[in-house]
């Protein structure tokens, strides 16, 4: 599994980040975190609002710091 911390590393992008690393943690699975900052990059998912979490490509959301907890539920959903 793949997920991807889509924002320029802003405050709330740091803590999606830590708030994806406590999930995957919580539910024992085995996926790669990775930052995405370029912004061309970015709006290629069509993103107009960071922090955007995309679970193996595809953007489950944007504009808001999900915590821990809404993040599993995406991830259980993979």
């Amino acid at each position: 599994m793949k997920i991807e911390i889509l924002g320029v590393g802003c405050a709330k992008c740091r803590q999606l980040t830590a708030n994806a690393e406590a999930a995957v943690k919580e539910l024992s699975v085995q996926a790669d975190i990775v930052k995405v900052t370029d912004i061309d990059k970015i709006t290629e998912y069509g993103v107009m609002m960071t922090p955007a979490l995309a679970v193996d490509g595809k953007v489950v959301s944007s504009g808001k710091v999900l915590n821990k907890d809404e993040i599993k539920k995406f991830i259980s959903k993979q």
